[in-house]
């Protein structure tokens, strides 16, 4: 009896230390499994951290649209031989951003800053323009200094004033008649109530004459003429101021026309700015030029 029990105690014995190996071996088991989980979550945390830290899910931006709304009129040459063909800029334009336009000047460089959201089809008009070259060895052939208009007039081969590249399009960026912070023109002339319309360093085109017909105001001016806006000189007003020193040839008339000092653009060119990936939100004031030199 005795060896009959000692047999069995062993026997659960061994049993028992069979069930304590077959748990550790599953204990075992699932640590195993738990490090490898959690392992692969840690690579997975690192390789998702990279992916953030480099941008992959910032939020895309939005495509870029083009405006599409640039109508160009096409001008009758045989009725006016002082007009030139020069094609048509696209009608698909940027309408946000910015750009630099240098006129290179033999005396100097005057540059500006040109806003696309307010005058996109201007803009687009001597980009185009100034791509083809049609500025480069033309004259500025107009200086106003008088009532109330202070400008330099540009961008017309034929000098007339009446012609240029033969195409037109709308008014875009009003003149300033409506800023209720303007001041009232320097011009003796003008009325007190009279608010400045375009101010000294506006850069505007004359769109309703020619596809490249461009004035930059020397002085505040309050001409009722209406020109679109498409921009403000940052650097040369020294240049205008120069320009405008050395005085006008009087026609026969007694009118103002030519600059006494030939204005030759030697070239005119428009740089694209860095832009943002999508359109602001909404436009900003009219630009106005610093009266610093």
């Amino acid at each position: 009896m005795a060896s009959s029990s000692t047999r069995q105690r062993k026997l659960a014995r061994a049993k028992f230390d069979r069930q304590l190996a077959r748990r550790a071996d599953k204990l075992r088991k699932q640590r195993q499994v738990r490090a490898a989980v959690a392992g692969l979550v840690a690579v997975t945390l690192v390789i998702l951290g990279g992916f953030w830290l480099g941008g992959a899910f910032d939020s895309k931006p939005e495509p870029v649209t083009p405006a599409a709304d640039c109508t160009w009129n096409g001008q009758n040459i045989a009725a006016n031989d002082k007009f030139t063909d020069e094609g048509t800029p696209p009608t698909d334009v940027t309408n946000f951003g910015t750009a630099t336009m240098t006129l290179a000047l033999g005396t100097g460089n005057i540059t500006g800053s040109l806003n696309r959201t307010l005058a996109q089809c201007g803009i687009a008009s001597i980009e185009y323009l100034a791509s083809k070259g049609y500025f480069n060895g033309t004259k500025c052939f107009e200086l106003t200094t008088t009532d109330g208009h202070y400008a330099l007039r540009c961008g017309d081969k034929s000098e007339t004033g009446v012609g240029g590249a033969s195409y037109t399009y709308p008014l875009e960026n009003a003149p300033h008649a409506s800023d209720p912070n303007a001041s009232p023109s320097p011009a003796p002339s003008a009325s007190p109530s009279t608010f400045v319309r375009y101010k000294r360093g506006d850069i505007v085109v004359d769109s309703s004459k020619s596809g490249s017909q461009f004035l930059i105001f020397t002085k505040d001016s309050t001409t009722p003429a209406n020109y679109s806006i498409i921009g403000s000189v940052t650097s040369g007003l020294d240049i205008l101021d120069k320009i405008v020193e050395a005085g006008v040839t009087m026609s026969a008339a007694n009118v103002e026309t030519k600059p006494k000092q030939d204005v030759v653009i030697q070239t005119l060119t428009v740089t694209p700015d860095a832009t943002p990936a999508s359109p602001a939100p909404s436009a900003t004031p009219s630009p106005s030029a610093s009266t610093a030199n």
